[in-house]
């Protein structure tokens, strides 16, 4: 029997939130691109990852409702549980940019990191608010249209910043826990490293680098393996 394993990404100090991730280890058994996607609504995951060639890292992510170039947290969710030094992110034509180049990984101690680059990740509406009490009492989501990252300095000089994402698709995400892309544009924006606490208590690390790149690292633990099921049909 097929098995799905769920990972939690970006995972707090205690263990404890983190993104919820799919990943659906052999993607023979979901071998055409409409059979992926309706598993993905089916599993109704922020995305979900179907494994191509776990030797060279290739992977295919979706959303509930469509099938994406980039997103960060399920990349560094494949590296920890293939063990990887290089990811392969399958191209998407039309629409967002693909990703041009592999995607390296490296494990550091209970993290693992992914470098990327800031033009690979979907655009997110970066807006700042006064305080980390502004952010918590956000509605979810608050109104208006397209990616919102709400974000504010818990402490400027450290670096640590307090934000929640709300995607504000048709798909039934209402919240994003852990998103690596957003925290992707929000460190490029502001040029400088920083450690990021989204939701109810995930944590996001992120490092510019000298070329143009910038690391995203978190914690990642499995949270079950479990039958896969088949997609539903009409």
């Amino acid at each position: 029997m097929n098995e799905l394993d769920v990972l939690s990404v970006f995972c707090g100090p205690d263990g404890r939130h983190g993104n919820a991730l799919g990943v659906v280890r052999d993607g023979r058994t979901c071998p055409d691109l409409a059979s992926r996607q309706a598993t993905a609504a089916q599993l109704g995951f922020n995305e979900t990852v179907f494994v191509d060639d776990p030797e060279r890292g290739v992977v295919d992510i979706y959303t509930p409702g469509r099938r994406l170039p980039f997103a960060g947290h399920p990349l560094v969710g494949a590296a920890w549980l293939l063990d990887l030094e290089t990811l392969q992110p399958s191209p998407v034509l039309g629409g967002e940019a693909s990703v041009a180049d592999e995607v390296w990984a490296r494990q550091d101690g209970e993290f693992t990191w992914i470098t990327v680059r800031p033009e690979w990740a979907p655009p997110w509406r970066l807006e700042r608010y006064a305080s980390a009490a502004e952010v918590d009492a956000l509605s979810a989501p608050p109104s208006g249209e397209g990616r919102l990252y709400a974000w504010a300095w818990q402490d400027e000089a450290a670096g640590r910043v307090r934000a929640r994402a709300f995607p504000r698709r048709d798909d039934g995400i209402v919240e994003d826990e852990a998103t690596g892309a957003a925290a992707l544009l929000l460190t490029a924006e502001l040029g400088r490293a920083l450690n990021i606490t989204q939701g109810r208590g995930s944590q996001i690390l992120t490092a510019p680098g000298p070329d143009g790149t910038i690391e995203i690292g978190g914690r990642v633990r499995l949270a079950a393996s479990v039958p896969l099921p088949l997609p539903a049909t009409r």
